[in-house]
């Protein structure tokens, strides 16, 4: 008998993911272009930004109480969430920017969008079965 393979670990995060209704968020990366007027140079334009839709991905929302993270729907002005993304979801967007890995996508982006707000991208982490990429955790804050 054999173990799991981490592609099939890919396509069982992929699928448990669909199967949990799984929504969009939007990465938002630096505009490449930028004008060639000297005030552009002084940074008082501003250059902009690119939106790279992820979907499906599921989110969980936790809030700040008591020093830790509690799961439960946020009442405060900060709100932190926890993005997970299989690694079909993140194809298309590694393909499209020309990057290595999803990885790079979440080093360079400068935030993301959710349910209307933008939050900032604390860090993320690889899930690996069998040195296989198979989800991706991501902790964002509003």
């Amino acid at each position: 008998m054999t173990g799991i393979s981490g592609a099939a670990a890919a396509r069982a995060a992929d699928a448990m993911i669909r199967t949990m209704g799984g929504t969009e968020v939007i990465l938002l990366f630096p505009a490449a272009g930028m004008p060639a007027d000297a005030v552009a140079g002084l940074g008082l334009v501003d250059p902009g930004v690119v939106q790279a839709a992820i979907s499906p991905v599921i989110v969980r929302e936790f809030t700040m109480e008591s020093g830790g993270l509690r799961p439960r729907i946020s009442d405060g002005p900060r709100r932190q969430i926890e993005l997970l993304a299989g690694v079909s979801a993140m194809a298309e967007q590694v393909s499209q920017r020309n990057v290595a890995s999803a990885d790079v996508l979440f080093e360079t982006a400068l935030g993301l969008v959710y349910d209307g707000e933008v939050f900032h991208i604390q860090g993320f982490v690889v899930e690996r079965l069998a040195g296989v990429a198979y989800l991706y955790r991501v902790a964002a804050v509003s």
